[in-house]
Protein backbone atom coordinates (compact mmCIF):
# COMPACT_ATOMS: atom_id res chain seq x y z
CA UNK A 1 0.00 0.00 0.00
CA UNK A 2 3.03 2.78 0.84
CA UNK A 3 4.64 1.91 -2.39
CA UNK A 4 1.99 2.48 -4.54
CA UNK A 5 1.17 5.55 -2.57
CA UNK A 6 4.77 6.77 -3.35
CA UNK A 7 4.17 5.66 -6.80
CA UNK A 8 1.19 7.68 -7.30
CA UNK A 9 2.77 10.89 -5.56
CA UNK A 10 5.94 10.32 -8.00
CA UNK A 11 3.71 10.37 -10.97
CA UNK A 12 1.84 13.64 -9.72
CA UNK A 13 5.26 14.94 -8.82
CA UNK A 14 6.16 14.32 -12.64
CA UNK A 15 2.91 15.90 -13.99
CA UNK A 16 3.74 18.72 -12.05
CA UNK A 17 7.20 19.50 -12.86
CA UNK A 18 6.59 18.66 -16.60
CA UNK A 19 3.95 21.10 -16.90
CA UNK A 20 5.93 24.01 -14.64
CA UNK A 21 9.32 23.07 -16.74
CA UNK A 22 6.90 23.57 -20.61
CA UNK A 23 4.96 26.46 -19.14
CA UNK A 24 8.25 28.10 -18.07
CA UNK A 25 9.90 27.38 -21.39
CA UNK A 26 7.49 28.86 -23.40
CA UNK A 27 6.92 32.07 -21.36
CA UNK A 28 11.01 32.08 -21.79
CA UNK A 29 10.52 31.68 -25.57
CA UNK A 30 7.90 34.30 -25.97
CA UNK A 31 9.64 36.31 -23.49
CA UNK A 32 12.60 36.47 -25.65
CA UNK A 33 11.79 36.28 -29.35
CA UNK A 34 7.72 37.73 -29.18
CA UNK A 35 6.87 40.39 -26.11
CA UNK A 36 8.40 43.88 -27.86
CA UNK A 37 11.21 45.58 -25.80
CA UNK A 38 11.45 49.22 -25.40
CA UNK A 39 15.19 50.32 -26.22
CA UNK A 40 15.81 54.55 -25.67
CA UNK A 41 19.04 55.17 -27.33
CA UNK A 42 20.48 58.50 -26.69
CA UNK A 43 22.64 60.93 -28.64
CA UNK A 44 26.20 59.90 -30.24
CA UNK A 45 29.51 61.12 -27.85
CA UNK A 46 32.21 59.55 -29.59
CA UNK A 47 33.18 59.11 -33.09
CA UNK A 48 32.23 55.83 -35.16
CA UNK A 49 34.73 53.75 -37.40
CA UNK A 50 33.67 52.11 -39.87
CA UNK A 51 36.05 48.94 -39.95
CA UNK A 52 36.42 46.85 -43.44
CA UNK A 53 35.35 43.42 -41.99
CA UNK A 54 31.88 42.44 -41.77
CA UNK A 55 30.32 45.88 -41.29
CA UNK A 56 32.08 45.92 -37.89
CA UNK A 57 31.25 48.92 -35.99
CA UNK A 58 33.55 50.18 -32.98
CA UNK A 59 31.18 52.34 -31.38
CA UNK A 60 30.94 55.19 -28.04
CA UNK A 61 27.35 55.81 -28.00
CA UNK A 62 26.39 56.53 -24.14
CA UNK A 63 23.75 53.98 -23.44
CA UNK A 64 20.08 54.95 -21.00
CA UNK A 65 18.20 51.87 -20.90
CA UNK A 66 20.88 48.78 -19.55
CA UNK A 67 17.57 46.17 -18.69
CA UNK A 68 15.64 46.27 -21.28
CA UNK A 69 16.82 42.72 -22.67
CA UNK A 70 16.20 39.44 -22.64
CA UNK A 71 16.62 36.29 -20.45
CA UNK A 72 19.97 35.21 -20.90
CA UNK A 73 21.21 32.78 -18.05
CA UNK A 74 20.46 29.79 -16.99
CA UNK A 75 18.73 28.94 -13.88
CA UNK A 76 20.11 26.88 -11.29
CA UNK A 77 17.49 26.55 -8.43
CA UNK A 78 16.42 24.48 -6.25
CA UNK A 79 15.94 20.61 -7.90
CA UNK A 80 14.79 22.73 -11.16
CA UNK A 81 17.49 23.61 -13.94
CA UNK A 82 16.33 25.38 -16.65
CA UNK A 83 17.87 27.57 -19.56
CA UNK A 84 16.80 30.63 -20.52
CA UNK A 85 16.25 32.63 -24.00
CA UNK A 86 19.85 34.46 -25.06
CA UNK A 87 19.32 37.98 -24.67
CA UNK A 88 19.26 40.14 -27.57
CA UNK A 89 23.08 41.54 -28.71
CA UNK A 90 24.28 39.59 -25.49
CA UNK A 91 28.04 38.37 -25.68
CA UNK A 92 28.99 38.27 -22.40
CA UNK A 93 28.71 37.03 -18.95
CA UNK A 94 25.25 34.89 -19.35
CA UNK A 95 26.29 32.86 -16.69
CA UNK A 96 24.26 33.53 -13.30
CA UNK A 97 21.64 31.99 -10.64
CA UNK A 98 19.19 33.80 -8.77
CA UNK A 99 15.59 35.49 -8.99
CA UNK A 100 15.46 37.43 -12.46
CA UNK A 101 19.11 38.99 -11.73
CA UNK A 102 19.55 41.23 -13.86
CA UNK A 103 22.19 44.06 -14.19
CA UNK A 104 23.73 45.58 -17.51
CA UNK A 105 27.87 45.44 -17.57
CA UNK A 106 30.38 46.33 -19.82
CA UNK A 107 30.28 42.95 -21.86
CA UNK A 108 26.42 43.58 -23.14
CA UNK A 109 25.45 40.89 -20.75
CA UNK A 110 24.02 40.83 -17.62
CA UNK A 111 24.86 38.96 -13.92
CA UNK A 112 21.82 36.67 -12.13
CA UNK A 113 22.40 37.88 -8.28
CA UNK A 114 20.22 36.20 -5.57
CA UNK A 115 19.50 32.72 -4.36
CA UNK A 116 17.50 30.50 -4.93
CA UNK A 117 14.86 30.56 -8.00
CA UNK A 118 15.29 30.70 -11.54
CA UNK A 119 18.35 32.57 -12.06
CA UNK A 120 17.36 35.26 -15.53
CA UNK A 121 20.63 37.25 -16.60
CA UNK A 122 18.63 40.68 -17.72
CA UNK A 123 21.44 43.09 -18.67
CA UNK A 124 21.15 44.05 -22.49
CA UNK A 125 23.64 45.73 -24.65
CA UNK A 126 21.79 48.38 -27.03
CA UNK A 127 23.39 48.37 -30.54
CA UNK A 128 25.86 51.59 -31.35
CA UNK A 129 26.17 51.87 -27.11
CA UNK A 130 28.19 51.34 -23.96
CA UNK A 131 27.23 50.25 -20.77
CA UNK A 132 28.41 52.78 -17.77
CA UNK A 133 31.19 50.67 -17.03
CA UNK A 134 32.85 50.30 -20.56
CA UNK A 135 33.64 50.10 -24.09
CA UNK A 136 32.44 47.24 -26.75
CA UNK A 137 32.71 46.12 -30.11
CA UNK A 138 30.16 44.47 -31.31
CA UNK A 139 30.04 42.46 -34.63
CA UNK A 140 26.93 44.10 -36.99
CA UNK A 141 24.68 47.25 -36.99
CA UNK A 142 21.15 45.86 -37.12
CA UNK A 143 18.82 48.31 -37.09
CA UNK A 144 16.44 48.91 -33.09
CA UNK A 145 13.22 49.43 -33.45
CA UNK A 146 12.64 53.19 -33.14
CA UNK A 147 16.49 54.39 -33.11
CA UNK A 148 16.88 54.39 -36.60
CA UNK A 149 19.75 57.10 -37.35
CA UNK A 150 21.75 59.12 -39.86
CA UNK A 151 25.33 59.45 -40.29
CA UNK A 152 26.91 61.79 -41.89
CA UNK A 153 30.32 61.54 -43.82
CA UNK A 154 32.24 62.64 -41.14
CA UNK A 155 30.93 59.56 -38.64
CA UNK A 156 29.10 62.20 -36.31
CA UNK A 157 25.25 61.47 -36.03
CA UNK A 158 23.54 64.30 -38.37
CA UNK A 159 19.65 64.12 -37.44
CA UNK A 160 17.43 61.19 -36.85
CA UNK A 161 15.44 60.31 -39.55
CA UNK A 162 12.61 58.67 -38.16
CA UNK A 163 11.18 57.07 -34.57
CA UNK A 164 8.74 54.67 -33.67
CA UNK A 165 6.14 58.19 -33.91
CA UNK A 166 7.32 59.01 -37.01
CA UNK A 167 9.68 61.64 -36.01
CA UNK A 168 9.32 64.92 -38.84
CA UNK A 169 11.42 66.91 -40.50
CA UNK A 170 11.28 69.79 -37.94
CA UNK A 171 12.21 67.18 -34.73
CA UNK A 172 14.91 66.19 -37.25
CA UNK A 173 16.22 69.83 -38.17
CA UNK A 174 16.13 70.58 -34.82
CA UNK A 175 18.14 67.89 -33.40
CA UNK A 176 20.96 68.66 -36.27
CA UNK A 177 20.88 72.26 -35.71
CA UNK A 178 21.79 71.63 -32.00
CA UNK A 179 25.05 70.48 -33.54
CA UNK A 180 26.56 73.58 -34.65
CA UNK A 181 28.40 76.17 -32.54
CA UNK A 182 26.59 79.22 -32.20
CA UNK A 183 26.97 82.62 -31.11
CA UNK A 184 25.11 85.85 -31.13
CA UNK A 185 25.30 86.07 -34.62
CA UNK A 186 26.93 83.18 -36.64
CA UNK A 187 26.04 79.73 -36.96
CA UNK A 188 28.55 76.79 -37.60
CA UNK A 189 28.44 72.95 -38.48
CA UNK A 190 29.26 70.59 -40.85
CA UNK A 191 26.97 71.63 -43.42
CA UNK A 192 26.21 74.81 -42.70
CA UNK A 193 27.84 78.53 -42.52
CA UNK A 194 25.95 81.36 -41.40
CA UNK A 195 27.77 85.01 -40.19
CA UNK A 196 25.61 87.79 -39.62
CA UNK A 197 27.35 91.50 -39.89
CA UNK A 198 25.05 94.62 -39.32
CA UNK A 199 26.26 97.70 -42.41
CA UNK A 200 25.08 101.05 -42.23
CA UNK A 201 24.84 102.71 -45.64
CA UNK A 202 22.62 105.54 -46.95
CA UNK A 203 21.10 106.22 -43.77
CA UNK A 204 20.18 102.94 -43.45
CA UNK A 205 20.92 99.53 -41.66
CA UNK A 206 21.64 96.58 -43.56
CA UNK A 207 22.07 93.19 -42.02
CA UNK A 208 23.95 90.78 -44.88
CA UNK A 209 24.02 86.77 -43.72
CA UNK A 210 26.57 85.15 -45.55
CA UNK A 211 26.03 81.68 -45.73
CA UNK A 212 27.94 78.66 -47.47
CA UNK A 213 26.46 75.31 -47.61
CA UNK A 214 27.82 71.70 -48.71
CA UNK A 215 24.77 71.59 -50.36
CA UNK A 216 21.51 73.47 -51.80
CA UNK A 217 19.41 71.36 -50.16
CA UNK A 218 19.69 73.52 -47.20
CA UNK A 219 18.65 76.69 -48.82
CA UNK A 220 14.65 75.40 -48.69
CA UNK A 221 11.26 77.63 -49.13
CA UNK A 222 7.97 76.84 -46.05
CA UNK A 223 4.49 77.72 -46.53
CA UNK A 224 2.40 80.04 -43.91
CA UNK A 225 1.10 77.22 -42.03
CA UNK A 226 2.41 74.46 -44.07
CA UNK A 227 -0.50 75.22 -46.40
CA UNK A 228 -0.14 76.53 -50.24
CA UNK A 229 -3.03 79.20 -50.76
CA UNK A 230 -4.13 82.66 -51.51
CA UNK A 231 -4.15 85.16 -48.36
CA UNK A 232 -2.83 81.54 -46.09
CA UNK A 233 0.23 83.83 -43.79
CA UNK A 234 2.16 83.59 -40.42
CA UNK A 235 4.86 85.94 -39.62
CA UNK A 236 8.32 85.16 -40.66
CA UNK A 237 9.31 84.30 -36.95
CA UNK A 238 6.38 81.85 -36.65
CA UNK A 239 6.57 80.06 -40.06
CA UNK A 240 10.12 79.72 -39.29
CA UNK A 241 9.79 78.21 -35.96
CA UNK A 242 7.60 75.36 -37.18
CA UNK A 243 10.48 74.29 -39.51
CA UNK A 244 12.93 75.18 -36.56
CA UNK A 245 15.14 77.23 -39.47
CA UNK A 246 18.40 78.47 -38.35
CA UNK A 247 18.06 81.25 -40.11
CA UNK A 248 14.54 82.96 -42.14
CA UNK A 249 13.91 86.04 -44.55
CA UNK A 250 10.65 86.32 -45.72
CA UNK A 251 10.14 85.50 -48.88
CA UNK A 252 7.76 86.83 -52.62
CA UNK A 253 4.27 86.89 -50.60
CA UNK A 254 2.85 84.54 -53.27
CA UNK A 255 -0.21 84.53 -52.07
CA UNK A 256 -1.21 88.49 -52.40
CA UNK A 257 -1.50 87.63 -56.12
CA UNK A 258 -3.36 85.30 -58.49
CA UNK A 259 -0.80 85.07 -60.59
CA UNK A 260 3.32 84.08 -60.81
CA UNK A 261 4.96 80.94 -61.07
CA UNK A 262 4.92 78.93 -57.87
CA UNK A 263 7.25 75.93 -57.15
CA UNK A 264 8.60 75.15 -54.17
CA UNK A 265 10.87 72.27 -53.07
CA UNK A 266 10.43 70.77 -56.67
CA UNK A 267 6.64 71.03 -56.63
CA UNK A 268 4.64 73.03 -59.07
CA UNK A 269 2.06 75.19 -57.43
CA UNK A 270 1.33 77.64 -59.40
CA UNK A 271 2.14 78.31 -64.24
CA UNK A 272 0.10 81.12 -64.74
CA UNK A 273 2.34 84.03 -65.71
CA UNK A 274 2.25 87.58 -64.33
CA UNK A 275 4.69 88.67 -67.07
CA UNK A 276 7.77 89.20 -64.32
CA UNK A 277 11.41 88.42 -64.16
CA UNK A 278 12.05 85.72 -62.14
CA UNK A 279 14.36 83.87 -60.23
CA UNK A 280 14.97 80.29 -59.91
CA UNK A 281 17.42 78.19 -57.44
CA UNK A 282 18.21 75.22 -59.31
CA UNK A 283 19.14 71.64 -57.72
CA UNK A 284 23.22 72.06 -58.20
CA UNK A 285 22.72 75.59 -56.41
CA UNK A 286 22.83 78.16 -58.97
CA UNK A 287 20.58 81.37 -59.78
CA UNK A 288 18.56 81.47 -63.19
CA UNK A 289 16.75 84.69 -64.11
CA UNK A 290 14.26 83.94 -66.61
CA UNK A 291 11.05 85.90 -67.98
CA UNK A 292 7.46 84.38 -67.06
CA UNK A 293 5.30 84.22 -70.26
CA UNK A 294 8.92 83.09 -72.51
CA UNK A 295 9.86 80.14 -70.54
CA UNK A 296 6.89 78.04 -68.92
CA UNK A 297 7.11 76.59 -65.24
CA UNK A 298 6.89 73.35 -66.43
CA UNK A 299 10.16 73.71 -68.56
CA UNK A 300 11.97 75.31 -65.32
CA UNK A 301 10.45 71.73 -63.10
CA UNK A 302 12.60 70.00 -65.95
CA UNK A 303 15.32 71.47 -66.17
CA UNK A 304 15.87 71.57 -62.71
CA UNK A 305 14.35 74.56 -60.70
CA UNK A 306 13.87 73.61 -56.90
CA UNK A 307 12.38 76.96 -56.29
CA UNK A 308 11.03 79.63 -57.89
CA UNK A 309 10.35 83.90 -56.70
CA UNK A 310 7.93 86.06 -58.72
CA UNK A 311 8.54 89.32 -57.41
CA UNK A 312 11.86 91.06 -58.72
CA UNK A 313 13.64 92.61 -60.69
CA UNK A 314 17.03 91.40 -60.26
CA UNK A 315 19.49 93.26 -59.06
CA UNK A 316 22.97 92.01 -60.57
CA UNK A 317 23.48 89.95 -63.01
CA UNK A 318 27.20 88.75 -63.34
CA UNK A 319 28.40 91.79 -60.70
CA UNK A 320 26.56 94.23 -63.20
CA UNK A 321 23.35 96.37 -61.99
CA UNK A 322 20.39 95.85 -63.49
CA UNK A 323 18.59 98.24 -62.53
CA UNK A 324 18.31 102.51 -63.37
CA UNK A 325 18.53 104.83 -60.58
CA UNK A 326 14.62 105.68 -60.86
CA UNK A 327 13.67 102.20 -61.05
CA UNK A 328 10.77 100.89 -58.38
CA UNK A 329 8.70 98.14 -58.18
CA UNK A 330 5.29 99.37 -59.07
CA UNK A 331 4.09 102.73 -56.85
CA UNK A 332 6.54 101.96 -54.28
CA UNK A 333 8.62 104.40 -52.45
CA UNK A 334 12.50 104.82 -53.58
CA UNK A 335 13.19 104.57 -49.80
CA UNK A 336 11.51 101.27 -48.19
CA UNK A 337 13.07 98.08 -46.24
CA UNK A 338 14.43 95.65 -47.98
CA UNK A 339 14.85 92.03 -48.69
CA UNK A 340 17.04 90.22 -51.04
CA UNK A 341 18.80 86.87 -51.72
CA UNK A 342 22.14 86.79 -53.83
CA UNK A 343 25.04 84.32 -54.68
CA UNK A 344 28.47 84.80 -54.57
CA UNK A 345 29.88 82.12 -55.37
CA UNK A 346 29.08 77.87 -55.64
CA UNK A 347 26.96 77.72 -52.42
CA UNK A 348 27.43 80.45 -51.13
CA UNK A 349 25.04 82.90 -51.05
CA UNK A 350 23.99 86.33 -49.01
CA UNK A 351 20.48 86.74 -47.65
CA UNK A 352 19.69 90.66 -46.97
CA UNK A 353 17.28 92.62 -45.23
CA UNK A 354 17.39 96.32 -44.42
CA UNK A 355 15.30 98.66 -42.29
CA UNK A 356 13.46 101.85 -43.16
CA UNK A 357 10.99 104.11 -42.73
CA UNK A 358 12.40 105.24 -39.06
CA UNK A 359 14.09 108.35 -38.28
CA UNK A 360 16.73 105.54 -37.23
CA UNK A 361 16.46 103.91 -40.91
CA UNK A 362 15.67 105.64 -43.86
CA UNK A 363 15.20 102.73 -46.20
CA UNK A 364 16.89 102.33 -49.53
CA UNK A 365 16.49 102.42 -53.34
CA UNK A 366 16.39 99.51 -55.71
CA UNK A 367 19.41 100.97 -57.03
CA UNK A 368 21.42 101.76 -53.74
CA UNK A 369 20.51 97.62 -52.20
CA UNK A 370 22.58 96.69 -55.78
CA UNK A 371 25.19 98.68 -55.58
CA UNK A 372 25.38 98.11 -52.05
CA UNK A 373 25.66 94.41 -52.86
CA UNK A 374 27.94 94.76 -55.55
CA UNK A 375 30.18 96.59 -52.73
CA UNK A 376 30.37 93.20 -50.93
CA UNK A 377 31.20 91.02 -53.65
CA UNK A 378 27.67 89.53 -54.76
CA UNK A 379 27.20 88.07 -58.26
CA UNK A 380 23.59 87.99 -58.89
CA UNK A 381 21.25 89.12 -56.40
CA UNK A 382 17.11 89.43 -56.89
CA UNK A 383 14.93 91.53 -54.82
CA UNK A 384 11.73 89.94 -52.72
CA UNK A 385 8.82 91.32 -50.83
CA UNK A 386 10.07 94.30 -48.73
CA UNK A 387 8.46 97.38 -46.71
CA UNK A 388 6.99 96.21 -44.23
CA UNK A 389 7.60 92.37 -44.89
CA UNK A 390 11.03 92.37 -44.82
CA UNK A 391 12.08 90.59 -41.85
CA UNK A 392 15.18 88.10 -41.14
CA UNK A 393 15.03 85.66 -38.20
CA UNK A 394 17.93 84.34 -37.11
CA UNK A 395 18.09 80.92 -34.40
CA UNK A 396 14.90 82.30 -33.27
CA UNK A 397 15.31 86.22 -32.90
CA UNK A 398 13.89 88.86 -34.89
CA UNK A 399 17.30 90.14 -36.17
CA UNK A 400 15.99 93.76 -38.00
CA UNK A 401 13.17 95.99 -37.18
CA UNK A 402 10.28 95.01 -38.94
CA UNK A 403 7.52 98.09 -39.81
CA UNK A 404 4.69 98.87 -41.90
CA UNK A 405 4.34 102.53 -41.70
CA UNK A 406 6.88 103.41 -39.35
CA UNK A 407 4.77 103.99 -36.05
CA UNK A 408 5.58 100.57 -34.32
CA UNK A 409 8.36 97.66 -35.13
CA UNK A 410 6.02 94.91 -35.81
CA UNK A 411 5.82 91.88 -38.21
CA UNK A 412 3.68 91.57 -40.78
CA UNK A 413 2.02 87.96 -41.82
CA UNK A 414 3.42 86.41 -44.94
CA UNK A 415 3.02 83.86 -47.02
CA UNK A 416 6.44 82.15 -47.68
CA UNK A 417 9.75 82.33 -46.03
CA UNK A 418 13.17 81.49 -47.64
CA UNK A 419 15.57 79.63 -45.00
CA UNK A 420 18.83 77.87 -43.97
CA UNK A 421 18.05 74.38 -42.05
CA UNK A 422 17.50 70.84 -42.06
Amino acid sequence: MEQKKNSKFRKVFVIAYSTALVGFTTYAALDTFVIPRTYTVVAQEDSVTEQATNGAVSSEYTMETKQAGGRGGRGDGNGMRGRGGKGSRGGGDFSGTGDFGGRANGDFGGRGNGAGGFGMSGGFGTDNSRSSSGQATIPDLPTLPGADSTKSASGTEASVATDAAGTTKAESGAQSAATGTVTADSYEDENISIQITQYETNDTTVYVADVTLSSAEYLQTAFAQNAYGKNVKAETSEIAAQHNAILAINGDFYGSRNRGYVIRDGVLYRDSSNGSEGLALMSDGNFTFYNEGEVSAADLLAEGAKETWSFGPALLADGEIQVSQTEEVGKAKASNPRTAIGIIDDLHYVLVVSDGRTNASEGLSLYQLASFLQSIGVKDAYNLDGGGSSTMVFNGTVVNNPTTGGNSIDERSVSDIVYVGY
